[in-house]
């Protein structure tokens, strides 16, 4: 299942492997299934995540602790493909059609749906958004990356029946199925998105600045001129985007230094967008977009990255979360979603991890006329990591018909077309 995704991409691949696990969920004793659908889930996840791994060993604090965190994680999200086949097997024990066609696929979603709040939300690797560079994608407007998913599981399910009971019949009625669902998909094929304005110039800065770098003090210099280097080169553009936490320092400390770079930027008539972090009088730090010229222009990540910008029920854990080695892992959640101004454009902004969130993204709308995802995917290091948190985030400019500019620190830092096509990308 996971070559389904980004990087390898093999979309079709996606519905192979979810008919072979529901066919297996079908034919196999109870207890055979139940284990079966926990491997399942434990081969799909382990290899799916297995950034999580990377993450922990090499910036934080060694493999073991990170062996320990990755084997914990995955097991727990294994138990999603086990709650499928338990679910079904248990209210719907005859495995028949019915079970094949909608129960399967309409669990597989439900467990999706589960993942975007479980562990305040992990909706990584939904079977939708393999789908990103296909036809199936143009339902994602309407009904979002999880009808793409149930659309999968759906023709998934078919097969399972077609190969449960080989016979011409099934063959012709899963047939005329897929064909009658892919005539319907016509009908969405269609324009959502108008052009709001003339077009702008954006400019979109990858410092790629290393991980275990990044916050070190003595680095720090370096970091900031290579960002005032770049900066300079994109003058006169309409907005110049730096990614996530470009600023290696609180916003209070580097107002000397942002004051220099905004009196640069209005002379060249710029707009300068800041990944930087932001801490208040009572004590408050926020992981922030900052739009220079605007005293308003403060945009504060809402939902944070759980154990790595903060640390659940620290009152009851202490500090013995600290062994997972993250920095600036105290951070509050933004209190509301609300859109900056970005040289007369209002703009949603994501910060990281929140755009693999669909719901809350869509809750800029309808106000938002383009996205604006910074990040710092330096932490996956060269794992699967950058490359699916990026089809995720296409994936967002599909759902809401908004064009997507992303800046990251080491990429993918890239423009993509409300069409979720790549439009211009960097090097990673």
């Amino acid at each position: 299942m996971p070559l389904a995704f980004a990087p390898v991409g093999w979309a079709w691949l996606a519905m192979i492997a979810l008919a072979a696990f529901f066919a297996l969920t079908a034919q196999s004793s109870k207890r055979q299934v139940l284990w079966s659908a926990y491997l399942f889930g434990l081969g799909y996840f382990g290899v799916g995540v297995s950034w999580v791994f990377i993450s922990i060993s090499q910036y934080g604090n060694g493999p073991v602790v990170a062996g320990l965190a990755t084997a914990a994680f995955v097991s727990l999200l294994a138990l999603f493909p086990w709650g499928v086949a338990y679910l079904v097997r248990r209210l719907r024990p005859e495995m028949d059609a019915m079970a094949l066609w909608l129960g399967l696929p309409a669990a597989w979603v439900l467990s999706e749906w589960m993942r975007t709040w479980f562990l305040t939300g992990f909706p990584w690797l939904f079977i939708g958004y393999s789908q990103t560079d296909t036809t199936l994608a143009t339902i994602a407007p309407v009904f979002g990356v999880l009808g793409v998913s149930f659309l999968v599981a759906l023709f998934a399910g078919g097969l399972a029946w077609v190969i449960l009971g080989p016979s011409l019949r099934r063959a012709a009625v899963a047939g005329a199925v897929l064909i009658v669902t892919l005539a319907g998909l016509q009908l969405l094929d269609r324009e959502w998105t108008q052009p709001a304005a003339d077009p702008i110039d954006v400019a979109l800065l990858q410092g790629n600045i290393a991980q275990d770098k990044k916050w070190d003090p003595d680095y720090r210099e370096i970091t900031i001129e290579r960002y005032q280097a770049l900066t300079k080169q994109h003058l006169g553009a309409d907005i110049v985007i730096w990614p996530e936490a470009a600023i290696p320092m609180w916003h209070d400390q580097a107002k000397e230094y942002l004051a220099e770079l905004e009196a640069l930027a209005d002379q060249a008539g710029t707009l300068l967008m800041i990944g930087v972090p932001v801490r208040e009088a009572d004590g408050r730090a926020y992981n922030a977009v900052v739009s220079l010229s605007d005293p308003s222009g403060f945009y504060y990540k809402r939902h944070l990255v759980p154990f790595g910008e903060y640390v659940p029920f620290r009152e009851f854990l202490g500090s013995a979360l600290d062994v997972l080695g993250a920095p600036m892992s105290d951070f509050t959640p933004g209190r509301d979603a609300h859109v900056l101004n970005a040289a007369g454009v209002p703009v949603g902004a994501l910060i990281c991890y929140e755009a693999v969130f669909g719901a809350e993204v869509t809750e800029l709308l309808p106000e938002a006329q383009v996205l604006v995802n910074v990040s710092n995917d330096a932490w996956f290091g060269s794992s699967l990591g950058p490359l699916q948190h990026f089809q995720m985030a296409r994936m967002r400019a599909i759902e809401t018909g908004r064009d997507l500019l992303r800046a990251t620190n080491t990429g993918i830092t890239a423009a993509v077309s409300y069409e979720g096509k790549i439009l211009k990308r960097a090097p990673q």
